[in-house]
């Protein structure tokens, strides 16, 4: 009897590892063919000292002051105009909220749909104290080494700057679009785009335009940071997660810390728990939607077990999701992530505080709602509901629309992308940061959040961090992806 149940138990292993080599073994690829393009000439020495001049300016945007560092934003203005004569020439600038532009190129077909080009102007500030820290001084725009340094070279000048490289190259060869080509630059994405980005959106909106196709800045081409694929990976954002930012204030009697309460109900307490059971109670992750697109393009192209595994969710997706859910990049892609970032309460330290305040910030997975997660909130306080009040600070958004990747538009991004960077792969992914991107989604259904720059897990420190520098030859590869997205963009 011992010998047949071991006999069927490896048999019933022997035919596991048969379906499972034999599921892996028909997932084929699902990269695009794509014929080789001789690269356009780009003079690197010219467009990197361009982008240094940019980056000098010092165009940190506030949330409470718009005006604040007017005078470097009009100089970056001015700037642009010196610099892009031809596209002042021959496109209509417009003003928008003081300091953002919108730019119009004309198509010459007025019945096609327009196209849009997305960057901004804004930098966010350098940490206090970590000056030093810096190889080159934040707003040198040194060029050193084959790169162009300093605050804004990568986020997000270097796409503003290849975007108007690009045109001013096209509009040289006496290129003329068939569709109205839209450029937009706003001035304070970095603290929400209220005032530029949704302005803009609104104007267009007003004007009845409705847009076939959206780029913004987004995600990249990265290099070693995906497990299980040797070569660099492109991700196309084909959505954008929602934010929420919820503060939340328990209210108890104060009194003496001589006499402190027993039963965990004084200001500081409730709070305490409360965050604890938000931080350890989050919503539900889940292998699905844009993630699973993501996993199941890149899933042939990857090797050993992370192949297996992801050409069979339906037996190893509880193991999977328990790995990807371990890392703090992949569980953002699966799950509305909560994250505790302000606590205040207490001003003296022998008083009890009759009142305690915190900050917690939430990112929204598309289906999830802003509604869903206030929810979810109340409940989590709901042992001291009376003593508990629950808001929801302005700016909260839903995530974007998914937009389509069996679509024209984000077929021909792949295809460009190919081309430009033909050493790579290309697959869906979701912006888990905000952009401005997501002021459009009323008049575009095909919005992508992707920036053609190549980075490693090394470079991912410098976003918004110390040493931040774009590679001079990824840029000039940069001006050609947007020389060859609005060629084949613009003509169709």
């Amino acid at each position: 009897m011992i010998k047949k149940l071991v006999a069927i138990l490896m048999t019933c292993i022997l035919l596991l590892a048969c379906a499972l080599g034999i599921n892996t073994w028909r997932k084929s690829s699902r990269q695009i063919i794509v014929d080789a393009i001789a690269p356009v000439e780009v003079n690197e020495g010219v467009v990197a000292a361009h982008l240094s001049a940019a980056v000098k300016l010092q165009t940190i945007s506030s949330r409470t002051e718009p005006l604040l560092n007017a005078q470097h934003f009009k100089a970056f203005h001015q700037l642009l105009e010196a610099k892009f004569p031809k596209v002042h020439a021959s496109l209509k600038r417009e003003l928008i909220g003081d300091l953002s532009l919108l730019f119009t190129w004309e198509g010459t077909d007025p019945t096609a749909t327009p196209i849009l080009l997305l960057a901004h102007q804004d930098v966010v500030p350098v940490a206090p104290g970590t000056e030093a820290e810096w190889t080159e001084a934040p707003f040198s725009g040194a060029i050193k080494d084959g790169f162009v340094w300093g605050r804004g070279s990568w986020d997000d000048k270097g796409n503003l700057m290849a975007q108007m490289e690009a045109v001013e190259a096209l509009i040289a060869k006496g290129f003329k679009p068939q569709r109205t080509v839209y450029l937009a630059y706003g001035a304070d994405e970095e603290v929400s785009g209220a005032r530029g980005a949704a302005q803009i959106a609104a104007l267009l909106k007003a004007r009845g335009v409705h847009l076939n196709f959206v780029i913004d800045e987004g995600l990249l081409v990265l290099k070693g940071v995906m497990p299980g694929i040797a070569k660099p990976t492109a991700l196309i954002g084909v959505a954008e997660k929602g934010f929420l930012t919820v503060q939340l204030t328990s209210n108890a009697t104060p009194g003496h810390s001589s006499m402190p309460t027993t039963q965990g109900d004084g200001a500081i307490g409730m709070m305490a728990t409360a965050l604890k059971r938000l931080d350890d109670e989050q919503l539900p992750a889940g292998i699905r939607g844009v993630a699973l697109d993501m996993f199941e393009t890149l899933a042939p192209e990857m090797t050993g077990f992370s192949r297996i595994a992801l050409s069979n969710l339906w037996l190893l997706r509880p193991l999977v999701q328990k790995q990807l859910e371990a890392a703090a990049s992949t569980n953002a892609m699966l799950r509305t992530t909560t994250a505790l970032t302000i606590v205040n309460a207490g001003n003296k330290e022998n008083v009890l505080p009759g009142k305690a305040q915190a900050t917690v910030n939430f990112r929204l997975l598309p289906g999830d709602t802003v509604e869903q997660v206030m929810n979810h909130v109340r409940d989590k306080v709901a042992t001291h509901a009376d003593h508990f009040e629950v808001e929801a600070l302005p700016g909260a958004v839903n995530a974007s629309k998914v937009a389509s990747t069996d679509s024209a538009q984000y077929k021909i991004l792949n295809k460009t992308i190919r081309e430009i960077f033909p050493d790579v792969l290309v697959a869906p992914g979701l912006m888990i940061a905000a952009t401005d991107s997501i002021h459009y989604s009323e008049i575009s259904d095909h919005i992508f959040k992707f920036s053609p720059v190549r980075a490693n897990s090394e470079d991912l420190k410098r976003f918004h961090g110390t040493n931040e520098r774009l590679n001079i030859a990824n840029y000039a590869d940069a001006i050609r992806f947007y020389q060859r997205l609005l060629d084949q963009l613009a003509s169709h």
